[in-house]
């Protein structure tokens, strides 16, 4: 709690600074137009749409499922095969279509992925977990290659570099940001399943043990739970973990489509007009 007080403060500090020098390292005037924040939220969707999958999914495959490690590998081949062929192909795609239009639809894909792989449980048939692991890297690809170009476009030419450092740090950092936050989500849903009698300390290493896929060392934390008594368990707090997924996948689709619905050139005069 320290920690996160003391965080807050130097935030505060750190903004009220930037607002009243001159040349300021992070310019936050750029966040008053909405396109730009519309930028940064497609920037930061593959981070809890697609990354941190890479991360969860194979200690689920191999830790909890039971498969070995060749097997897990070419499972997830499904969720990043896509990736390179489909942002090439939505780059010819906006001959016809407006890349909010293209970003906007793969995030919808990516959603409908992501619901559709939480209804699938732990110990399912392989093909069954391809076939919506395939969907949402299908839906990631489309905006993947696309979100570079509006990044630049949606602030004045004179401060594009600083638009270009902000997209970039957004894309980068979100992504650790949502390893950290969803890691500690699946860990908090496996632990409100588990034994409320037990210690709290062997809870806690268990729910963490269990969402790393070690699940004999949370069997070892939680004595009188064994590996089937387990996997249930976390089959249905990975289930919820995915819903909460598609719920944000959604949401940032229907920002995306309501900020960059019009082209910059469109929206750009307005937008300094109603800034000055």
């Amino acid at each position: 709690m320290t920690l996160l007080t003391g965080a807050s403060l130097l935030l505060v500090i750190f903004v009220a600074i930037e607002r009243m020098v001159s040349r300021p390292m992070l310019d936050l005037s750029l966040f008053a137009y909405p396109r730009f924040v519309g930028v940064q939220l497609l920037a930061a969707a593959p981070a809890y749409g697609f990354v941190v999958l890479l991360i969860l999914l194979p200690g689920r495959f191999i830790g909890i499922e039971g498969l070995r490690e060749i097997a897990a590998g070419t499972l997830m081949i499904a969720l990043s095969a896509p990736l390179l062929i489909l942002p090439i192909a939505a780059g010819l795609l906006t001959r016809w279509f407006r890349p909010a239009t293209i970003c906007g639809t793969g995030l919808l894909i990516s959603a409908g992925g992501l619901f559709w792989l939480a209804q699938i449980s732990a110990g399912a048939p392989p093909w069954m977990i391809a076939l919506p692991m395939l969907t949402i890297g299908t839906g990631i690809s489309l905006p993947w290659g696309l979100m570079d170009g509006p990044a630049v476009s949606v602030v004045p030419k004179e401060r594009a570099g600083m638009a270009t450092g902000i997209f970039s740090t957004t894309r980068v950092a979100g992504e650790g940001v949502a390893l950290a936050v969803v890691g500690a989500i699946l860990s908090m849903l496996i632990a409100g399943r588990l034994d409320a009698n037990a210690p709290p300390a062997a809870i806690a290493t268990a729910a963490q043990r269990l969402a790393a896929g070690d699940i004999t060392m949370a069997a070892n934390a939680m004595p009188g739970m064994d590996r089937v008594a387990l996997v249930p368990l976390y089959s249905q707090a990975f289930s919820n973990l995915l819903l909460l997924l598609t719920g944000i996948t959604l949401l940032t689709a229907i920002v995306v489509f309501i900020f960059l619905r019009t082209d910059a050139e469109e929206t750009f005069e307005g937008e300094v007009e109603g800034l000055a």
